[in-house]
């Protein structure tokens, strides 16, 4: 009995290490599976991960050896301290953290090495109570500033790096005779590390604040060009099955309703930034913010419209025959136009196949209206014909948003100068050249009245100056 309770203990032991073990494997392997799925993601991470324990190991040098160590002493860990807190994954906010350490130390040093000065003449008794007062005024003061907007974007970070060096410098001179030498070795270490943290974030595989808001700006409107190309076919075709997959495809938009705070962000950190690429120094990047917006202000007619996908929409048949194939037209050209501005923003030219798409959307539009005016529905309850015509009201809306997307989008092509594509820098209509590289210029050929000829040029949504050097606040021009 003895022997076979020794063997079920050692059983059960087994029995536990080995599920135990089986326990610990899965975890192993399920967050090895999570890192690779992070890293597939955007390979970009690892490269970062990899910067960083570069900058950490080269600034270890510092406190390492001997030559570097005695003329740092302790104060060498603030270098460390700095490539941890300063590094970040763009190139914008390592400048703008690095900056803002710097500048905040070397103006926090300067004034509480005055500080402990000024305190000095008031002698022993009441040199720490000056210093306190020293302290609660700045640090008070510096801490309202932050909540100015302004200050709060750009520079909360090195407001922080100024009440705590001031702090530090001011109380820790009381104790400390070599105040000037203490200020000069930390404010050193600091500028070393938030060089090296500068130098490999720009020269080593950069990932720049300013390319990816140029990148995010036209893949938000990517997403919502998904959703209306494709929400005609969903809506109205209710016997056709799709697959996850392709509704996968039009629920991507949902993260353009939270776009904000990282667009305002990587602004921000773009303005740090130097001239890269085609990205000047004074980019205006607070344009992209306005087309943010506007594309966010799209996307919430689109999520409105995106409940209705679900929803068994109940309509008089002819009713729902009528204007099914405009709405069609109209959500798959605002579509097409919004893919055509994001393909100009990624590529930084201007063409006119945006404007062709929001004319046509436009005029599907018109018709539309006329057609909701027009149907007389006898004998049908209001309620039925609600949900139609909420989504009609709605792509209406969103045609109206394609237009002011487009306007902004024209705007930055104008800021920034946009190259015109070769096959679409020039169009002639009859014997009138329409200049597309400055839209808004139409040279006309001399037209009789007389002639009974009935000239119509359109250009969608701008001023137009004539060769006579009128300009006439007009979309469209009728010359009899």
């Amino acid at each position: 009995m003895e022997i076979e309770s020794k063997v079920s203990v050692f059983g059960h032991m087994s029995r536990c290490f080995c599920t135990g073990y089986k326990r610990l494997r899965n975890k192993v392997i399920g967050v090895l599976n999570h890192m690779k799925a992070v890293a597939e993601e955007d390979p970009r991470r690892v490269i970062h991960s990899i910067k960083m324990g570069l900058a950490l190991s080269l600034i270890s040098i510092v406190y390492y050896f001997n030559p570097f160590y005695d003329g740092f002493g302790v104060s060498a860990m603030w270098a460390v301290l700095t490539v941890v807190v300063v590094f970040e994954f763009t190139v914008g906010a390592t400048l703008g953290k690095g900056l803002n350490r710097g500048i905040a130390t070397c103006i926090a040093g300067a004034l509480g090495i005055a500080a402990h000065h000024l305190a000095g003449f008031a002698g022993d008794t009441a040199e720490p109570v000056l210093l306190g007062f020293f302290v609660f005024v700045l640090a008070t003061t510096a801490s309202f500033s932050r909540f100015f907007p302004g200050i709060k974007a750009r520079y909360d970070y090195g407001v922080l790096i100024f009440i705590l060096t001031f702090s530090l410098v001011s109380v820790s001179g009381y104790r400390v005779e070599k105040i000037i030498e203490l200020a000069h070795q930390r404010l050193s270490t600091i500028l070393i590390g938030s060089f090296t943290c500068v130098f490999i974030s720009v020269f080593v595989c950069p990932v720049w604040a300013g390319e990816e808001l140029h990148k995010l700006i036209a893949l938000n409107m990517e997403k919502i060009a998904d959703f209306l190309e494709g929400f005609g076919g969903e809506l109205f075709d209710n016997n056709k099955e799709h697959s996850k997959d392709d509704k996968s495809v039009l629920q991507r938009y949902k993260s353009v309703l939270n776009s904000k705070t990282t667009e305002e962000t990587m602004a921000n950190f773009a303005r740090w930034e130097p001239k890269h690429g085609s990205f000047k120094f004074r980019h205006p990047w607070k344009q992209y913010l306005k087309i943010g917006a506007v594309t966010r202000e799209c996307a919430y007619r689109v999520d409105a419209l995106n409940g209705y996908l679900n929803s068994n929409v109940q309509a008089p048949h002819e009713f729902k025959t009528k204007i099914q194939e405009k709405c069609t037209k109209i959500s798959v050209e605002s579509g097409k136009a919004l893919r055509e501005l994001a393909l100009g923003i990624t590529t930084m030219t201007h063409t006119n196949a945006a404007d062709e798409h929001i004319l046509n959307a436009n005029i599907y539009t018109e018709e539309l209206k006329e057609t909701l005016k027009t149907s007389v529905l006898a004998n049908t309850s209001l309620l039925q014909v609600i949900p139609v015509t909420t989504v009609a009201s709605l792509l209406i809306e969103i045609t109206i948003c394609t237009e002011k997307i487009a306007e902004s989008v024209y705007e930055l092509g104008r800021l920034v100068k946009f190259k015109t594509t070769v096959d679409s820098s020039m169009k002639t209509i009859d014997n009138s050249i329409v200049t597309l590289d400055k839209p808004n210029i139409v040279h006309l050929p001399p037209v009789s009245k007389n002639d009974g000829d009935h000239f119509v040029v359109i250009i969608s949504g701008l001023p137009l100056i004539m060769d006579t050097g009128v300009k006439v606040h007009e979309s469209v021009i009728d010359i009899i």
